[in-house]
């Protein structure tokens, strides 16, 4: 698949509100399924030209489909990815996943929103370490089990 192919997909997501569309468009553009994903010209083409990304925890902001071009084009190790969860409507999405840089392990939240053609116009992306639970509020909740364990 390429991008065509992922930008129906999450313009069928916005028509229908489905999950597992945008799912779907979101296994292929980063390749989850197979392997590979879109290649940084293929994302670039996903993208509107006024693209914006924001990293609210670390100040930054990418501004500009070619600017994220050039950032991945650039990475130098890029974390293997799972999706946990796919919800939203419309032109906005929420993407919870984990990311996974050889052992150094990051949950993320990702905002997505959308114009009408299925461009990703604003990426906005939050990401926490894991941490270990205070005891004073054992007795209220359960452990969660991990994949990543």
């Amino acid at each position: 698949m390429g991008d065509a192919e992922v930008l129906a997909l999450f313009r069928q997501a916005m028509k229908d509100n489905d999950a597992a569309a945008m799912r779907e468009g979101l296994d292929q553009l980063l390749g989850l399924s197979e392997g590979a994903g879109l290649s940084a010209e293929e994302e670039y083409r996903v993208r509107h030209p006024d693209y914006v990304m924001e990293m609210p925890q670390t100040n930054e902001r990418i501004r500009g489909r070619d600017a994220m071009r050039s950032m991945q084009e650039t990475f130098p190790n890029p974390p293997k990815i799972t999706l946990r969860r796919v919800v939203g409507c419309g032109h906005v999405w929420v993407i919870e996943g984990v990311n996974d840089y050889d052992g150094d392990v990051w949950h993320v939240a990702l905002i997505f929103e959308l114009d009408d053609q299925g461009l990703i116009v604003r990426d906005t992306r939050y990401y926490g370490q894991r941490s270990e639970p205070p005891e004073w509020r054992s007795q209220w909740v359960e452990r969660l089990q991990s994949t990543l364990d």
